[in-house]
């Protein structure tokens, strides 16, 4: 039986990381995550047929149960709740990690309570409970059930790392001690406070990194649990998950030309505002256009790229956008989705709303494609996208987004800017963009705007 559990949880892994690589891109993540559910449930099956289990019924029971939560969310959860579900996700397995962790402590004898089960359950604590907690802050953030701009406090930096070392002295009773309940109780508690101390002064900004390391964090607590359980499978699964999460937290620091330090520690960014639609600023002067001066301008334009932002999400038009993107394709435009990696809430958000929305994958192009072809595109079509899109970050280098790699649409012939008003986004700097003499501001709604722009196109037609 061992050759054959053995043997599976081989198969699963394989196909864990077969799944993980399919996952680099939209057009095949789909099947990627086939593979990688696939792969769980083998490794379900064969850890219950190897392992001595207590009660079937209870396993059945959560299944079933588990199953049905997952059931409805798949459902009814929209596209643009995806990342505060991945949050919640994130902070599920953090928990799971630590209920198996406490278990597995209070059904450990004093004989068996060695060195490295104390410090792998330990760890297993602490990542799991850190996790838990700064997933449901992220959650809160997301939602907006918690304010979105950084929440601080003098010597914050100086407080968590004042519970940090704290938490690191408690390892020495949970080594040592025969029983240390006292010390594994007190562990879970600072970690709770410490998960949410470490996302409570992070921006909405920084939200992509947040969803990114969160993910990193419940691998690496599922790898800890795997070394409490003895579990090779979970080992490997957790490190792949945390290698993962690691990696896509550092491309997100770089697509912000920003340190992890800056991000966790930095407090940056301020939530963005209702704003007013004011006309001027100064000596600055923004240029108002109506729908009808849009459609002049789009059905004149041999090619549109259209960049899409939080906005986008937040209105839900990524199907009105793929609409009026389906009537310029018919009028023989050529049209193409600049991607930006921190565009919306997490990695990844802009991909998985525009294919809810069928649009195809070969136009969604990243950044580092899509730049050159600004120059030579005659109208950059910008929906609910602020800082990605601020020439601010290749100008001032007062400018806290200053260095920041951007979408270069300032280039384009005409601009189009679909935005409720004047309001700065999450970094909060104002948007030079907005003065430019070839900016065309439409201000609203993103999807009136756009139903409107698509009306107005479709009778031209």
């Amino acid at each position: 039986m061992n050759n054959y559990v053995n043997l599976a949880y081989l198969f699963s892994v394989v196909l864990f990381i077969v799944g993980l690589k399919k996952l680099s891109s939209p057009k095949t993540a789909r099947y990627g995550n086939v593979l990688a559910s696939s792969a769980m449930l083998i490794a379900i099956v064969a850890s219950l047929l190897h392992t001595e289990v207590i009660s079937f019924t209870a396993i059945i029971i959560g299944i079933i149960v588990g199953g049905t939560i997952g059931a409805i969310a798949a459902v009814r959860v929209q596209m643009t709740g995806m990342p505060e579900l991945v949050a919640l996700f994130n902070g599920s397995g953090g928990f799971a990690s630590t209920l198996v962790a406490l278990s597995e402590y209070g059904q450990t004898s004093s004989d068996e309570y060695t060195m490295m089960a104390a410090i792998t359950i330990g760890l297993s604590v602490l990542i799991g409970t850190v996790t838990l907690t700064g997933s449901v802050v992220a959650y809160g953030k997301l939602a907006g059930k918690v304010p979105t701009h950084p929440i601080t406090y003098p010597f914050q930096n100086l407080a968590n790392g004042v519970i940090f070392v704290a938490i690191l002295a408690l390892f020495y009773p949970i080594c040592v001690a025969t029983s240390p309940t006292w010390a594994l109780c007190l562990l879970l508690v600072l970690s709770l406070v410490l998960g949410v101390a470490l996302v409570i002064p992070i921006g909405g900004a920084d939200m992509p990194v947040v969803i990114s390391l969160l993910n990193s964090y419940s691998g690496l607590a599922a790898c800890a649990t795997g070394f409490v359980l003895e579990n090779q499978l979970l080992i490997t699964a957790g490190s792949l998950v945390g290698a993962a999460g690691i990696i896509l937290t550092a491309m997100m620091c770089k697509a912000m030309n920003r340190s992890l330090g800056n991000v966790v520690f930095g407090a940056f960014g301020v939530a963005d505002s209702t704003g007013t639609t004011e006309k001027k600023e100064g000596a600055r002067t923004v240029r108002d256009y109506g729908i009808d001066d849009a459609v002049m301008v789009l059905e004149a334009a041999s090619s549109v790229i259209i960049v899409p932002g939080y906005g986008l999400a937040v209105a839900r038009a990524q199907h009105v956008t793929q609409e009026l993107a389906q009537i310029l394709e018919n009028k023989g435009t050529t049209v193409k989705y600049a991607i930006h990696p921190v565009a919306g809430r997490m990695p990844g958000h802009m991909n998985v709303l525009l294919a809810e929305a069928d649009v195809p994958y070969e136009q969604l192009l990243e950044m580092d494609e899509i730049n050159p072809e600004f120059e030579t595109t005659d109208v950059a079509l910008i929906l609910g996208a602020n800082d990605v899109v601020n020439p601010a970050a290749r100008s001032d280098k007062t400018s806290p987004i200053y260095g920041m790699p951007i979408l270069d649409v300032d280039k384009a012939g005409t601009v189009i800017i679909s935005k409720r008003s004047l309001a700065t986004g999450f970094a909060g700097v104002d948007n030079e963009l907005f003065y430019d003499d070839k900016t065309m501001m439409i201000f609203g709604d993103a999807r009136k705007s756009l139903t409107e722009l698509v009306e107005a196109l479709r009778t031209g037609a």
